[in-house]
């Protein structure tokens, strides 16, 4: 399998106002999102992706929503998509920088006359829904079941697929479809558009890793969170990179988690290296500048324990668990 996708100088600091951070929870917030985006569809679609994805596509069935990890031999993170599931078709929602890749990686692994791939990134677009009042409101405006935590719906008769958010998601619905009707749905729900950065916020609090941010070509998945998230299987059986999965959760450890930092003053970062004393413990990922302080993602080395003091620069950084709590 290809080496992990990467991305050259991506967003690391996003200021958001305080005051929206609780909109991000309890408001209706949608987020549009250029990703891309393939189905896979045939008799052997199933059995393929299932040997190809970190979490199990058999166990939750027909009609739901899973997200997991395209891994190296190595048992490091290519690339993390969500996967709706509908009988035997299968819409993966992927990174737009990631298309080119993991189109070439597909097509070369998966057998044609067992799963057919179609691109669909040209005509299909997404939109992430956020706040807890968020799924509800778009179901409602669009006439849709409600779909539950992981489960998907089609709506206005398909193919736009809406699946609710797993509970530690840092998104209460997600939303992909042809790119005009997925526009039309928003606009007849009358959801408030926001940011690349209020997705991003709501990733940090949740403690959701990005790929190109938390998840770069070094990244194992108990690195940042996977077993938490739900987006790993140690019973299925056989995928790329299982092994080295599998020795790491039974017989070793990482030497590095993601973990929350804070900071006071919400001044942008000089630098992103952790310290104590002179000694690297760890780096700043993605942070949230918000008028008085900062929350982070990073990864920590792993003997580092909540609540312990770091230094960034000469600034003091804080570490704490994840998800971060409600502020």
């Amino acid at each position: 399998m290809n080496g992990p996708v990467t991305f050259h100088g991506m967003q690391l600091d996003f200021p958001i106002a305080s005051s929206r951070l609780k909109s991000l929870r309890t408001g209706t917030v949608a987020v549009p999102d250029a990703a891309a985006i393939f189905r896979v569809e045939g008799s052997g679609a199933l059995e393929c992706l299932q040997g190809l994805l970190t979490s199990d596509l058999v166990l939750p069935g027909e009609h739901s929503l899973v997200y997991g990890a395209l891994l190296t031999t190595k048992g490091m993170i290519v690339a993390d998509p969500w996967v709706f599931r509908e009988q035997e078709r299968f819409t993966l929602l992927l990174a737009g920088a990631a298309r080119a890749p993991i189109a070439h990686l597909l097509q070369r692994v998966l057998p044609p006359r067992l799963a057919r791939i179609t691109d669909l990134t040209e005509e299909w677009s997404a939109a992430w829904l956020l706040g807890s009042c968020a799924l509800e409101r778009f179901a409602r405006a669009n006439g849709c079941p409600l779909p539950a935590a992981t489960r998907v719906v089609t709506v206005a008769g398909g193919p736009s697929l809406l699946a609710g958010g797993p509970p530690p998601a840092p998104f209460s619905a997600l939303l992909a479809g042809p790119s005009a009707e997925v526009e039309g749905l928003l606009g007849h729900a009358g959801v408030e558009r926001g940011p690349e950065a209020a997705l991003a916020a709501a990733r940090v609090l949740a403690g959701w890793p990005t790929l190109g941010r938390e998840i770069d070509e070094r990244t194992l998945p108990q690195e940042v969170r996977y077993d938490e998230l739900g987006a790993v299987s140690y019973v299925k059986g056989c995928y790329t990179g299982q092994e080295t999965v599998a020795r790491v959760h039974f017989r070793g450890h990482v030497n590095r988690t993601l973990r929350g930092v804070r900071l006071a003053g919400g001044e942008p970062l000089s630098e992103r290296t952790l310290r104590a004393e002179a000694r690297e413990m760890g780096d700043v990922r993605t942070a949230l500048l918000l008028e008085d302080r900062i929350l982070g993602l990073a990864t920590v080395r792993r003997e580092i324990a909540d609540g312990e003091t770091l230094l960034v620069g000469q600034r003091e950084a804080t570490v704490v668990g994840l998800p971060f709590e409600p502020t």
